[in-house]
C-alpha cells in the first residue's frame, strides 16, 4: 500500500495537497452535504411515486417541482455525476488503508455511473438514441427503469463512501500512523509515550 505523504513539518503547497491534508475534513463535510442533498431529491421523488402514487413524469423531487427543467436536463444529471467522480478522485489521497480501499470502490462504481450519464447526455444532445429507444437510454436501463436504477446507483456508491469515512475516522493504529490529514484525531496516535 503506497501512501503519498509530505515530510514532517512541510506545509501543503497546492490545492490538491491542502484538500487531502489541512482541509480534508472540511472538504469531506462539504462533499457530504452535496451528496445528502442529492439523496434527499431522489428519496423525495421515490416518495412521490410509490407513496403518493404520482406518475413518474410528474414526480420531480423537491427542486424539480419548482424548476422542472432540472429533472429533465441531462446536463444537470451529467454535471452531478461529474462532480461526484471528481470529488471522489480529488479526496482519495487523504485516505489510508482500509478506508482508501472502500473509497476507491465508490470511485470505480461512480466511474461507471458517470459513463451511463455521458451516454444519456450524448443521446440527448445528438438526438440519436441507443437501442432503438424513443428516449435517451443508458445500458443498465435495459434491465431496470431509470428511477429505480438511479436509486440503485446512488446506493452502491454511497455505501462504500460511508464505510470509507467510518474507517477513516476510526483508523487502526497502523492506519492512524499513516494519516496526514485534518481528520486524524490527536489521541489516535499509536504507541504514545505516557509520562512515568
Amino acid at each position: 500500500m503506497a501512501t503519498l505523504t509530505k515530510p514532517v513539518g512541510q506545509r501543503p503547497s497546492g490545492l490538491l495537497d491542502r484538500l487531502n491534508s489541512t482541509n480534508h475534513r472540511a472538504a469531506l463535510n462539504a462533499f457530504m452535504v452535496v451528496v445528502l442533498a442529492h439523496w434527499a431529491e431522489h428519496l423525495a421523488q421515490a416518495y412521490q411515486i410509490w407513496a403518493m402514487g404520482w406518475p413518474v413524469k410528474k414526480a420531480k423531487g423537491v427542486l424539480g417541482l419548482a424548476y422542472p427543467w432540472l429533472v429533465t436536463s441531462e446536463w444537470m444529471h451529467y454535471g452531478y455525476a461529474l462532480v461526484m467522480i471528481v470529488a471522489l478522485f480529488l479526496l482519495r489521497r487523504g485516505f489510508t488503508g482500509r478506508s482508501r480501499t472502500w473509497w476507491t470502490i465508490a470511485l470505480a462504481i461512480q466511474f461507471w455511473h458517470h459513463i451511463e450519464h455521458l451516454l444519456l447526455l450524448t443521446q440527448a444532445q445528438t438526438g440519436h438514441n441507443l437501442f432503438g429507444k424513443p428516449v435517451p437510454t443508458s445500458v443498465l436501463q435495459l434491465v431496470a427503469p431509470r428511477v429505480e436504477l438511479h436509486l440503485f446507483y446512488n446506493t452502491v456508491v454511497f455505501i462504500p463512501m460511508v464505510i470509507a469515512m467510518y474507517l477513516h475516522l476510526r483508523p487502526s493504529p497502523a492506519e492512524a500512523e499513516l494519516m496526514t490529514c485534518s481528520c486524524r484525531v490527536p489521541h489516535s496516535r499509536p504507541h504514545a509515550l505516557t509520562p512515568a
